[in-house]
């Protein structure tokens, strides 16, 4: 099956309406992409972490580039049929026009039906921008996304808790103001408690994006209200997890007892077939 940009779109933002929570996993390539696809999930998101380590780079230190990450994207887009958005960083940029450039390459250039920009700068001395100019960065990329020719579902993030900062008031009072300025959902990635998940979620009124984390179910986070589940560079890490045990093995013992775990060639080569 086939399907436009237009109709990506709208069964993404059908994702968004409807009651429970749905969980939209990271693949960082297109490979992966085809596999989450033939697994059943509804909607994927791309991964920044996981396109770095993809790339031998680190993670969060404005290395990769706006080009490389919305190449990435697109192959993502071009293996299936499912609505993609996209972890677009901080917009690669500080100006609210650089944010606003993102979200419309996102969509024209990349075919993305969704992605998110972060409050954060990028800068150790400085991680969170000033209120104030991010909320000028959130209006611009919203106004780029409603000017695209199909729904995008824009996300906006406070990056509070993941820049050593675990200030809630300020946290939700960031999300109020990105809604206020026209973001589609919101999204304050390091939340580990089910009592600060809840207080998010009954603050604001539009749909709240969660990083998963091993003490929540699906269950568990949409009885907090949570709308959609990421699960960041979960999914990276533990197949680069399962690829460090197995060198090691090799490396250490002069063994191969990990190929007996590995996922058979034919079931990969099914996957990589098209969905």
């Amino acid at each position: 099956m086939s399907t436009t940009q237009a109709e990506r779109a709208e069964r993404f933002r059908a994702l968004h309406a409807r009651a429970g929570a749905f969980v939209i996993p990271n693949p960082w390539d297109a490979g992966t992409a085809r596999i989450l696809a033939a697994l059943g999930f509804e909607a994927l998101t791309t991964t920044s972490a996981g396109l770095a380590f993809a790339l031998g780079r680190r993670d969060g230190a404005g290395i990769v580039t706006r080009d490389e990450a919305l190449a990435n994207a697109k192959s993502i887009v071009d293996a299936t049929d499912l609505p993609v958005a996209a972890d677009l960083e901080n917009g690669y940029g500080d100006e609210p026009e650089a944010a606003a450039k993102t979200i419309r390459l996102a969509g024209e250039a990349a075919g993305l039906v969704g992605g998110s920009i972060e409050d954060a700068t990028g800068e150790p001395a400085h991680p969170i921008y000033e209120l104030g100019h991010a909320v000028d960065r959130v209006r611009a990329a919203a106004e780029a996304a409603r000017a695209l020719p199909y729904p995008f579902v824009f996300v906006a993030r406070a990056e509070n808790f993941l820049h050593g900062r675990p200030d809630l008031a300020d946290t939700i009072r960031r999300l109020q103001a990105f809604e206020a300025a026209g973001a589609d959902a919101l999204y304050a990635p390091g939340l580990t408690r089910a009592e600060d998940i809840r207080s998010v979620c009954q603050s604001v009124g539009k749909p709240v994006n969660v990083l998963m984390a091993s003490a929540f179910s699906v269950k568990d986070l949409a009885a907090l209200g949570v709308k959609r589940i990421s699960v960041g560079s979960a999914l990276s890490r533990a197949a680069l997890g399962a690829f460090v045990r197995a060198a090691r093995e090799i490396r250490e013992h002069g063994t191969f007892r990990f190929a007996t775990e590995a996922i058979p060639y034919a079931e990969v080569s099914e996957y990589m077939a098209g969905v």
